[in-house]
């Protein structure tokens, strides 16, 4: 591994090149620009928020600024916790801006009006079901307790497997278990834990210590279909300085994938980045990435956030949260403009990503 000082020299020049500015943290009053916040955890794609703060690419500290805020004028504030503590705080309007999933997302916006500003990844092979090296098909699994955390993507993941394997969701008995505590059973081999449901890095970690369990089925079944995201209000987007606070997140994203598809960056960031998603160390974060598909480029992302490629896939994640009772109703879902999609409560818009790459020319 290269020491800490050549990562900070390798990534000083790729700031001096890339933002043609001096790579240090720019001081600045809090009231010289507008201010909005955005939430985020530890997963791989999300993470990038807190590698652009180490990087020097933004300052996540409130009051001061970094290279690209100061391009877009604008002064983003992270604010780093759990995922679950996170949702609360969009939820409840203590951010302007969260990382969330496409499901999730369906919560808040019954309250808080929302927008799918920017796709960053989605599971594929991320979320997976490990069962005992005994269990070779799923009908082996009928009547069998399999734990997971309920009402979240992994009973998602779970219940499109057995629908795409032809079997009946009313025939299993998916069991409510918080991730961390399921992986470590199974890992012991406690007495009943023979399927689980996990994600990233419970599945990887799960597979090292246990030679003997397998995956049974995951995230590759349904490509596309859990999207992890940054999500922003209505009311926030409409705001002095709301679309460059936009701009600003997505240019953020977008410069730490270049960071990743350069070859004299790209160990060093995918360090930086397990350091900050459970503390993964290279060749784990090289398997995670894989796992974990970033939409990379612009293009990608306005193809996510576009009708075409999306809204069947948002019918699915409807559905099944009505049905599973995480949402008491379902939420109006649209695509593009306020004017295309009208008022609905959540709506997925590629005008953003779009507006980036015009005004980065």
């Amino acid at each position: 591994m290269k020491t800490r000082t050549s990562r900070y020299i390798l990534i000083a020049a790729a700031l001096a090149v890339i933002l043609a500015v001096p790579a240090i943290w720019i001081m600045i009053r809090a009231d010289e620009v507008p201010t909005f916040s955005l939430a985020w955890s530890e997963y791989p794609s999300w993470s990038a928020f807190g590698v652009a703060h180490e990087f020097g690419f933004i300052n996540g500290k409130k009051g001061e600024i970094g290279p690209i805020e100061k391009k877009w004028g604008v002064d983003i504030e992270l604010k780093e916790a759990d995922y679950d503590t996170c949702l609360v705080m969009y939820g409840s309007g203590k951010c302007d801006a969260v990382c969330i999933t496409n499901m999730d997302a369906l919560i808040p916006c019954l309250t808080r009006k929302s927008v799918g500003i920017l796709p960053t990844s989605t599971s594929f092979g991320a979320d997976a079901c490990i069962v005992d090296a005994r269990i070779t098909d799923i009908q082996q699994l009928r009547g069998k307790k399999v734990y997971g955390l309920a009402k979240t993507v992994s009973e998602y993941c779970f219940v499109r497997n057995v629908e795409i394997l032809g079997e009946k969701e009313a025939d299993f008995r998916f069991t409510n278990m918080d991730p961390a505590a399921a992986a470590l059973a199974m890992q012991q081999k406690r007495d009943g834990f023979d399927a689980i449901v996990v994600w990233n890095p419970f599945v990887l970690e799960t597979l090292n210590k246990r030679k003997d369990a397998r995956v049974l089925f995951d995230s590759t079944t349904i490509p596309g279909e859990i999207i992890d995201m940054v999500v922003m209000t209505q009311e926030s987007l409409d705001k002095p300085g709301g679309d460059k606070f936009a701009w600003a997140v997505i240019d953020a994203f977008y410069t730490i994938n270049q960071q990743m598809a350069k070859s004299e960056t790209r160990d060093e960031t995918l360090i930086a980045l397990g350091e900050k998603f459970s503390n993964l160390d290279l060749n784990s974060m090289r398997k995670v990435v894989q796992q974990t598909r970033f939409y990379s480029s612009p293009e990608e992302g306005i193809k996510v956030l576009g009708k075409e490629a999306t809204a069947g896939i948002m019918e699915k994640v409807v559905a099944f949260c009505v049905s599973h009772e995480i949402v008491p109703e379902a939420p109006a879902v649209g695509f593009g403009s306020r004017a295309e999609a009208k008022e609905v409560a959540f709506r997925l818009d590629p005008a953003y990503i779009k507006g980036y790459v015009a005004k980065s020319k």
